[in-house]
């Protein structure tokens, strides 16, 4: 039956991986390239992105400002994070347009090609794409929430 699957087309990528000519070796040049670019990412701006990344609950990296982004993925971030009810107060953007080495920076800290990205609690949850699958599968709205990061809703007078 293996054998079988390993013939069709869709496996056949799978199964010259596992060809002894796949050796250890022939992917060397492909870690020590990512081990590379991580090792570019120098010590001041690393520790410039921790500070950014946990200066607030939720944090966007992204080209522009919140009042004016840039590119149509940001504003859709913005958006996004707006129609959620993210509270303001606990809401934190950096505009890579105004400094190179953190439009650079942020892309090795992450290992994401693309901005914007989004985090929170210090966790990285991913760029536009990510988010909008998020908020199709309701999973954005459960984040937001178990980390206390929304507005919150004015109850009621007589209510409590």
């Amino acid at each position: 039956m293996l054998g079988r699957a390993l013939r069709l087309p869709a496996f056949r990528g799978a199964a010259a991986a596992l060809a002894p000519s796949a050796t250890h070796t022939s992917l060397l040049p492909r870690i020590s390239s990512n081990l590379a670019q991580r090792r570019c990412l120098s010590d001041a701006i690393r520790g410039a992105i921790d500070k950014a990344v946990a200066s607030a609950p939720v944090v966007l990296f992204m080209k522009g400002t919140p009042d004016q982004p840039q590119c149509g993925f940001s504003r859709t971030m913005i958006q996004i994070l707006g129609q959620q009810g993210v509270d303001p107060t606990k809401f934190a953007a950096y505009n890579v347009l105004e400094d190179p080495d953190l439009r650079d920076g942020i892309k090795q800290y992450s290992d994401w090609p693309t901005i914007p990205q989004l985090y929170v609690d210090k966790e990285f949850v991913g760029g536009v794409d990510i988010v909008m699958t998020m908020l199709k599968d309701e999973s954005l709205q459960t984040l937001l929430t178990d980390k206390d990061v929304l507005v919150l809703e004015d109850t009621p007078e007589g209510q409590a």
